[in-house]
C-alpha cells in the first residue's frame, strides 16, 4: 500500500509541475517575454518542479 501511495504522489507531483511550468510560461508570454526551451531544459525544470511540489505536499 505504501508503494501505491508513493506512485500516486509522484504522478500528481509530475502533473502539477507541468501545469505550473506552462502557466508561468503563458503568463510570461503576456508580459512580452518569449521563452523557448529545449527538450533537455524542459526535462530538468520538470523534474525540479516535481521535487518542489512533492516537498510542499509533505509539509
Amino acid at each position: 500500500m505504501k508503494y501505491i501511495s508513493g506512485l500516486i504522489n509522484l504522478i500528481v507531483s509530475l502533473v502539477v509541475s507541468t501545469i505550473i511550468i506552462y502557466a508561468i510560461n503563458f503568463v510570461a508570454g503576456f508580459a512580452g517575454a518569449d521563452y523557448s526551451f529545449t527538450n533537455g531544459e524542459v526535462f530538468v525544470i520538470w523534474i525540479l518542479m516535481a521535487i518542489l511540489v512533492n516537498n510542499c505536499f509533505n509539509k
